[in-house]
């Protein structure tokens, strides 16, 4: 698989494992990482967990334009906080090599009032790649977010299947999609710098 300069993370829900993939990738491909909006700080930082994982260079963690301490959607936690997510201020930093972005759970989640997640991605001009998670509910959430996507013809990368392999899932998914299934990634129970990139090597190699 040949990653593209700069793409676009997004989950068919929350707590699909976006993070874990987004470290899985950025370890392999020695990326950077950013993560525009975070929400549920109080619980800690994806980036944070993401350089634990990696073991990158912290350089190559890029700092969150909004960090915001309700586990909510970014909309309502900025507004919980008296804010409200303003997009000019979501610019994609300049970086020298590739660059995971990881998103807030899932392609139609709000930003503010006015806009989505998936209007941000088309206007920044991102492709995307799905997490899902391999269990029942997700041909249906796939499927949903790959029309979605194609809707708004925003260029979808591929899915990746994550939490446990089930060759039904994949061959549902590509068939009504026409996207390809990138990789099933199995429970990693050690997340560490060592077993991201022999997984990253396993499954992208």
């Amino acid at each position: 698989m040949n990653f593209p300069r700069r793409f676009f993370i997004t989950g068919t829900d929350t707590g699909v494992g976006k993070t874990v993939v987004s470290a899985l990738l950025a370890a392999g491909l020695n990326a950077g990482y950013w993560k525009p909006v975070q929400s549920g700080s109080l619980q800690g930082l994806d980036s944070a967990q993401v350089l634990k994982w990696s073991g990158l260079d912290p350089a190559r963690i890029l700092p969150e334009a909004y960090v915001l301490t309700q586990p909510l959607s970014p909309h309502l936690a900025a507004e919980r906080e008296g804010q409200s997510i303003d997009p000019g201020k979501l610019v994609i930093p300049e970086f020298p090599g590739r660059l995971v972005i990881e998103g807030a759970g899932g392609i139609m989640v709000p930003l503010n009032r006015e806009m989505l997640i998936l209007d941000w991605v088309k206007n920044m001009s991102l492709p995307v790649l799905i997490v899902a998670p391999n269990r029942l509910g997700v041909i249906n959430h796939t499927l949903m977010t790959a029309s979605i996507l194609r809707q708004a013809e925003v260029p979808v990368l591929g899915v990746i299947l994550n939490y446990g392999i089930n060759n039904d899932h994949v061959q549902a998914i590509e068939h009504f999609t026409q996207v390809p299934v990138l990789a099933q990634v199995e429970v990693l129970d050690v997340l560490s710098p060592r077993v991201l990139k022999e997984s990253f090597l396993r499954y992208f190699g």
